[in-house]
């Protein structure tokens, strides 16, 4: 399929057999990580009473591979680890930002509650 205006600008590139096989093997491989991340997480879910584990230890670990699993589908099923610099800057950057401010929000307004309860009791 050619686009009209530019008659070198197509709209479906075609690969080959073999770049296809290891774009699906590469699709297959991150498949299989963030299925053992996600049974990582239940597992630790599940039993972490039992192996006696502490609960700190498991919200920081359950923060960790949260972000480990965004990574990898931000990097690999999004595409972005092929993208240029500047522009993994341009999409990471705004979000960070967004983030860090929202758990600066969440910290404040939870002191602010902590401290309106010790108050009025």
């Amino acid at each position: 399929m050619i686009h009209s205006e530019n008659e070198h600008y197509e709209f479906a590139v075609h690969h080959s057999e073999e770049d296809g096989k290891k774009v699906r093997k590469m699709i297959w491989n991150i498949f299989w990580v963030l299925l053992g991340i996600t049974a990582l997480e239940v597992m630790l879910g599940i039993f972490w009473k039992s192996w006696g584990l502490n609960w700190g230890l498991i919200k920081t670990t359950f923060i960790f591979l949260t972000l480990l699993k965004a990574y990898f589908i931000v990097a690999y099923y999004m595409h972005m680890r092929d993208e240029v610099k500047s522009f993994i800057f341009t999409v990471i950057v705004p979000y960070s930002i967004f983030v860090i401010y929202t758990v600066l929000i969440l910290i404040n307004e939870a002191l602010a509650l902590f401290d309106f309860d010790a108050l009025y009791r």
